[in-house]
């Protein structure tokens, strides 16, 4: 009997690109802007939540994880990695909602730095989760 390595557990879910409001580096100078920027928030999370619900993962909840997301841009400018992942917070809320993983904190959810590529057909971010050992 071999000895075979059993590759972690993952999901990958797909969803648009962020909006620019949920960078955080866009600018809330007024109320209408700051509803503006709740209203995405809110829409973000959702439909990052209802992604992995979608998946069906039996083996829920998982205790830490691993994200790495590729974005994928029309154009192939320099991208901030920093403010590429801030702009994924509510997406890493929505995972939580969904019951993945119990907090997207540090010591259960470690992010890894963000790939940048160019897709003009198909702009998006691919996140993929990856369940690591306690």
């Amino acid at each position: 009997m071999k000895n075979e390595k059993k590759e972690p557990e993952s999901v990958k879910i797909i969803l648009s690109l962020p909006k620019k409001v949920l960078s955080p580096n866009f600018p809330v100078a007024s109320r209408r802007m700051m509803f503006a920027k709740a209203a995405a928030i809110k829409v973000y999370r959702r439909i990052a939540m209802r992604a992995i619900i979608e998946e069906r993962i039996e083996t829920m909840p998982w205790e830490k994880v691993e994200l790495k997301a590729a974005f994928y841009f029309k154009t192939s400018r320099e991208r901030d990695d920093d403010n590429a992942m801030g702009s994924l917070k509510a997406a890493c809320d929505g995972i939580v909602d969904a019951g993945l993983v119990v907090k997207d904190d540090y010591k259960h959810m470690k992010r890894m730095p963000p790939e940048f590529h160019k897709d003009s057909t198909y702009p998006r971010v691919e996140i993929l989760i990856t369940r690591v050992a306690g």
